[in-house]
């Protein structure tokens, strides 16, 4: 259930309102808008009495809310979110880049990758320290060592780090992370989540293989709950019946998100495809479609990458995405900071 309070009301009308719906038994979800504020009420509220509080002075109108998730909910929060990460903005009008390798691999490799995507105007540094791998004898990533080398990319060239947490026994490691991802196979791992929402650092959250948008939503309650409410949607592709491509890219995950939570959304159209030719194509498509921005596998030489190098662009196919990426982004009414 939501209260949409008047815009008249004073700061003490909202804070009685606020103090009797506690007196309920609730919780409240505050969210104050340019043009209005809205109270979404949490907990069992099928025994209050919308017409007692429709009546109120301070109440413009009440309406109940069907869907299980509400911190993520656009009708308890208006107005997009939008989170600061370094500088670099992400959500409502504005668009972030994040790029790098899959894999941490060396200090060289990386510090030389994140001068290059920083040059073509990639906003923030991904790359894996630790990587979930179908194969238990496959590269497994450098672990924290992995995430020394970021913090030195980091410091080389001013880029805010994105990298993956598996497992709560390494979130100690992560103190210094700019923002955690959580991969596709962890979105639904909810004890990870809940600990991931109690660090407050902004969160990536991959769409699962085969889960619903629902269910996404869902899975990024559990960190909101928790109270961070910096959580960012990634849209990395869903496995279908469909052999040509890695994953099928579902871009209309991005005007649904839209309509119904303040959430930011990302495509990473790199795993999506799992095909490098295909990253272009896919990426100015998901400007189009409204993303908040991209995720994108950058390689300083693909070839002899130790994971998903097919998949990955080198500095220069990157530099020409980016191009026209921004020359894409004046006609959605968005802009790289």
């Amino acid at each position: 259930m939501i209260i949409v309070v008047k815009n008249t009301s004073d700061e003490g009308q909202v804070a009685n309102l606020i103090d009797w719906v506690k007196d309920l038994g609730l919780d409240v979800h505050l969210s104050r808008g340019e043009h209005s504020t809205v109270i979404g009420l949490i907990g069992d509220t099928s025994k209050v009495d919308i017409d007692l509080i429709s009546s109120l002075d301070v109440v413009e109108k009440v309406q109940r809310v069907g869907e299980p998730f509400k911190n993520a909910n656009r009708k308890f929060h208006p107005e997009d979110t939008v989170i600061d990460v370094g500088g670099a903005k992400i959500g409502g009008d504005y668009f972030t880049v994040i790029a790098g390798p899959c894999s941490v691999e060396s200090e060289k490799q990386i510090i030389e990758v994140a001068n290059a995507v920083k040059a073509s105007g990639a906003t923030l540094l991904r790359g894996g320290a630790f990587k979930p791998r179908t194969s238990p004898y496959a590269f497994q990533g450098l672990r924290d060592e992995g995430i020394k080398y970021l913090l030195k990319a980091k410091e080389e060239t001013g880029l805010p780090i994105v990298t993956e947490l598996m497992s709560a026994f390494h979130i100690d490691l992560f103190k210094d992370v700019d923002v955690i991802q959580i991969g596709a196979r962890n979105m639904q791992n909810f004890e990870l989540l809940k600990e991931v929402g109690k660090t407050g650092k902004p969160v990536l959250l991959k769409r699962g293989l085969a889960n619903t948008l629902q269910e996404l939503l869902m899975s990024a309650e559990y960190i909101m709950s928790e109270g961070d409410s910096e959580v960012i949607l990634c849209e990395r592709g869903i496995r279908t019946f469909e052999p040509m491509t890695r994953n099928t890219l579902d871009l209309s995950a991005v005007p649904v998100l839209k309509g119904v939570t303040h959430l930011p959304i990302v495509i990473d159209p790199s795993h999506a495809t799992g095909i490098s030719k295909l990253v272009e194509p896919m990426s100015l498509a998901s400007v189009g479609a409204g993303a908040d921005g991209l995720m994108i596998e950058v390689h300083n030489d693909p070839m002899h990458a130790l994971c998903d190098g097919a998949q990955s662009l080198n500095p220069e196919q990157f530099d020409l995405v980016m191009k026209k990426v921004k020359t894409m982004l004046p006609i959605v009414g968005k802009s790289i900071i």
